[in-house]
């Protein structure tokens, strides 16, 4: 069996020289080799076609694996298929099942693939919203709520804490004042905020989510179950969001120390993609967002805040609201301001309605009544109490004693809680000391003094000369007596012994 380059050289010689016997001399063949292949070339078939496939054992049933993978679609496994084989009388190795089982599921697959068809969106019709999971932050599980303008492809990432239907409405609105208006369509998953159950396949939609679409000009519309390929471009957007803001050991974020960082990473991951061109439309989805708010309706001037619970405002003076009986605080800005407030469960969530939408501002583990619910965040920083006071000057005397340092400060109010006489002629005299001595030695004289507890007249002279004299002491070098040339006493040592005159 020749070779390619083999049989190309012989044609190639039979085209010089014409002639059987001079092209099997130069090709180094059989002058039989060279008619053959000549031949060949002539009939068109120098390529041999491919050999008929040998009879197998298999084949008798062929039927009944095509059967069996019809009723499956698709997805009977091989190793199944060979134990169903044997009892009919199958004699063939598992290997070759595998083999037929794979040429007929390719078939299959064929004649049932899916073909999709590229969507191509009106400006201001569409927009898709769905759900991802999101990081944990302090232990607390989040939701990444995912929207997607179709056209433009302007992208929203809000974080959640729960998939109820009031977070639901709020991040929605949220979003729809990020578009800067409302499109004509919604179309998200089926869950139950949005369809409530299926019947003959078709989806009964839940009360109180037409009632918010109505409020907004808003339909809602939603997938085919069990489909994702039907709202591919916010399941897209869940994953790209994913994978910038959850950490994992693949970006190798850190972990979000509060539910703020993870609203701050989120508002700069939307603002990275609205700005940079779409590998789509080649253009930025902000710059697109101008042109499809022409084509948006408006959005009315008060949010839909019927699902938010009940009202409460928050006191002028004391940032805690009342509910059930029991008390819980809220973020001081909102002093005067009315904010949502409605169980969940064993928590209870405040929302304030802000200019961009409602967001939610507190939630607390439910109470009793007596037994306020308080986070510190929520309130500035508090005046000095009775037991944390800090000495201010009052007059110059006063102002130039504290001036020497911390120590000063420290040593006047151990003074004042001991009681200390004289006061005031003490911190004179530690004035006149600082002329002398510098502001640093007395000031660390004064704070030993206040940690000793020595108030005492003549105390604080006492400390600042044992710390001037330690420090000089400490200072002084001295010369090793092996350089010395004074007469040493090694020689009376022997004085008195035996033989020493």
């Amino acid at each position: 069996m020749k070779s390619d380059e083999e049989i190309m050289e012989i044609l190639e010689a039979y085209d010089l020289t014409g002639s059987c016997r001079a092209a099997a001399e130069l090709a180094g063949c059989s002058h039989h080799t060279v008619a053959q292949y000549v031949a060949a070339r002539e009939e068109g078939r120098l390529t041999p076609g491919r050999a008929q496939p040998r009879p197998m054992l298999i084949d008798a049933f062929l039927p009944k694996i095509e059967e069996w993978v019809e009723r499956s679609k698709g997805k009977v496994r091989a190793d199944v298929v060979h134990e169903r084989l044997l009892p009919l009388g199958y004699a063939g190795s598992e290997r070759t099942t595998r083999r037929a089982v794979e040429r007929v599921k390719r078939s299959w697959r064929a004649g049932h693939r899916r073909v999709h068809r590229p969507w191509v969106p009106e400006p201001g019709m569409w927009f898709q919203y769905d759900y991802g999971t999101g990081p944990l932050v302090a232990g607390t599980a989040t939701q990444l709520f995912c929207a997607w303008l179709a056209w433009c492809r302007f992208r929203v990432v809000l974080p959640l804490l729960d998939k109820t239907l009031p977070s639901v409405m709020a991040a929605i609105d949220q979003a729809l004042r990020a578009f800067g208006g409302c499109p004509t369509y919604a179309l998200t998953d089926n869950e139950k905020t949005v369809t409530v159950e299926h019947v003959a396949g078709i989806a009964v939609r839940n009360q109180q989510i037409l009632e918010f679409g109505k409020h907004y000009g808003l339909t809602f519309a939603t997938c085919v179950p069990a489909d994702p390929a039907s709202k591919g471009g916010s399941e897209n957007a869940v994953k790209i969001a994913k994978a910038d803001l959850v950490p994992t050991d693949a970006n190798l974020l850190p972990a979000y120390g509060s539910f703020a960082e993870l609203e701050e990473a989120c508002r700069v991951f939307c603002e990275q993609v609205n700005t940079r061109p779409h590998r789509i439309t080649r253009r930025a989805p902000a710059e697109m967002l101008a042109e499809e708010q022409q084509r948006l309706h408006p959005l009315p001037e008060h949010p839909y805040t019927a699902a938010f619970g009940v009202t409460r405002t928050v006191p002028t003076n004391t940032p805690m609201i009342a509910f059930d009986t029991c008390q819980y605080s809220v973020p001081h800005e909102l002093l005067g301001e009315t904010v949502w407030v409605r169980p969940h469960g064993d928590q209870v969530v405040i929302v304030h309605v802000r200019v961009d939408g409602p967001v939610e501002v507190a939630r607390h583990v439910r109470t009793t009544p007596g037994n306020p619910q308080v986070v510190d965040e929520h309130f500035p920083p508090q005046p000095e109490g009775p037991l944390h006071r800090r000495p201010r000057a009052r007059t110059v005397a006063e102002a130039e004693f504290l001036a020497l340092g911390e120590g000063a400060g420290l040593w006047l109010v151990e003074a004042a809680a001991a009681g200390a006489h004289r006061m005031r002629v003490k911190m004179a005299e530690a004035v006149d000391l600082a002329a002398l001595h510098g502001r640093a030695a007395v000031d660390w004289a004064l704070g030993h003094a206040a940690t000793a507890g020595r108030f005492g007249h003549g105390d604080l002279a006492a400390i600042l000369t044992h710390g001037v004299t330690a420090a000089g002491d400490a200072g002084v070098q001295r010369a090793g007596e092996g350089n010395s040339l004074a007469q040493g006493t090694a020689g009376w040592a022997g004085l008195g012994e035996q033989g020493v005159n």
